[in-house]
C-alpha cells in the first residue's frame, strides 16, 4: 500500500567499493518490510572504485522499527563491505555551537534553528569569550563560557569534549570559532564537527583578512564550509560560494559581504549534514542537495 506522511521516514545512506548487487539487495530488503522508497540518489565514483547512496524510504508496516531495521540491514552492510547509516529521518541533529566574537554566523544558525528551517536540536552554545551569551540566551539556549590560554588549552578541549558527551550532541558547529583544536580533538570529532571560513585562504592568512583583500583589490569574497580534520583548515570541503565585489567596496563594506555568504555557506553545509546528505569520500564528499 502506497506510504503516507504518518509512517515512520528513514533515511539510509552507505558507502562501500563499487560492485553489481548493491542496488537489488538495498531495495530488496526494503521491499521485504514494506518500505515504499520517497527519494533515492547515487553516485558511482570511478576515480576511486566507490559507490554512495542515499535513500529516504517510508514504512507502512507499523511493527517495523528502526531497531528491526537496523539488524536486518547489518548482513547486507557486510556482505558488501559498506560504511552506513540509518536515521530516522525527522529526529533532529543534537547539535552544539561553537563560537568566539564573531557572531553573525551564531545568530543565523539560532534564528534559523528557531524559524525550524534547520533539522537541528541546539543544545547549547560554548564559547571561549563572553560577548555573545546575551544574543545566545535571548533565544532560550544556554551559554557555557569554557576560556582557553595556551596552559589551560588541554583542560579546556576535555571539559568541550565532555560536554558534547553529557549532551548526547550529534554534530559540533564551529560558528566562527578562532581556536585551533589538537590533533587528539580533531580525530575524536571527525565526520561531526563542520568549521566556516572565509575563502582567501591561502592568501590572506592571520588577522583583518578583509583589509589585507581591500588592499589587494580583489574583486570576489567566499567562504567554505568543511569538516575539522587536523590540517588546519583543509578538511573535506561540504559547500562553497563567493560574490563579486569591485572598487567601490571599502573593508568594512567588504567584511560585510563576508559575513553573509559565511552565514548562508554554514548553514547550508549544517542543513545538509542534518538531513544525511553528506558521505565522506576520502579527502572530498559527496553531497546529495
Amino acid at each position: 500500500m502506497p506510504s503516507s506522511a504518518a509512517d515512520p521516514h528513514f533515511v539510509l545512506t552507505i558507502a562501500c567499493p563499487d560492485r553489481p548487487g548493491i542496488v537489488y539487495a538495498v531495495t530488496g530488503l526494503l521491499v521485504q518490510h514494506s518500505g515504499n522508497i520517497v527519494e533515492s540518489q547515487q553516485f558511482e565514483d570511478p576515480s576511486s572504485a566507490q559507490f554512495f547512496m542515499r535513500i529516504r524510504f517510508a514504512i507502512t508496516a507499523p511493527e517495523i522499527g528502526i531497531q528491526e531495521l537496523r539488524a536486518e540491514f547489518g548482513a547486507i552492510a557486510d556482505r558488501f563491505e559498506m560504511t552506513w547509516n540509518l536515521w530516522d529521518a525527522r529526529k533532529p541533529y543534537r547539535t552544539l555551537i561553537l563560537v568566539s566574537k564573531f557572531g553573525h554566523c551564531l545568530n543565523d544558525m539560532l534564528f534559523r534553528w528557531s524559524r525550524k528551517a534547520l533539522q537541528i536540536d541546539v543544545a547549547g552554545v560554548v564559547s571561549n569569550h563572553e560577548d555573545l551569551r546575551s544574543l545566545t540566551e535571548s533565544y532560550g539556549v544556554d551559554y557555557h563560557y569554557i576560556p582557553v590560554t595556551p596552559a589551560t588549552k588541554a583542560e579546556s578541549e576535555a571539559r568541550m569534549l565532555a560536554m558534547i558527551d553529557d549532551l548526547d550532541v550529534d554534530i559540533v558547529v564551529l560558528a566562527r570559532y578562532m581556536q585551533i583544536f589538537s590533533d587528539e580533538t580533531s580525530r575524536t570529532l571527525s565526520g561531526k564537527a563542520i568549521n566556516i571560513h572565509h575563502s582567501f585562504l591561502p592568501s590572506f592568512k592571520g588577522a583583518r583578512p578583509y583589509t589585507q583583500a581591500f588592499q589587494r583589490g580583489v574583486k570576489l569574497v567566499g567562504a567554505t564550509a568543511h569538516y575539522v580534520t587536523g590540517d588546519l583548515d583543509e578538511g573535506p570541503i561540504i559547500e562553497q560560494d563567493v560574490m563579486r565585489v569591485d572598487h567601490r567596496y571599502n573593508a568594512a563594506e567588504l567584511a560585510a559581504a563576508g559575513r553573509d555568504v559565511e552565514s548562508q555557506v554554514l548553514s547550508r553545509a549544517v542543513r545538509w549534514h542534518s538531513e544525511s546528505r553528506v558521505l565522506l569520500n576520502g579527502d572530498r564528499t559527496v553531497v546529495f542537495r
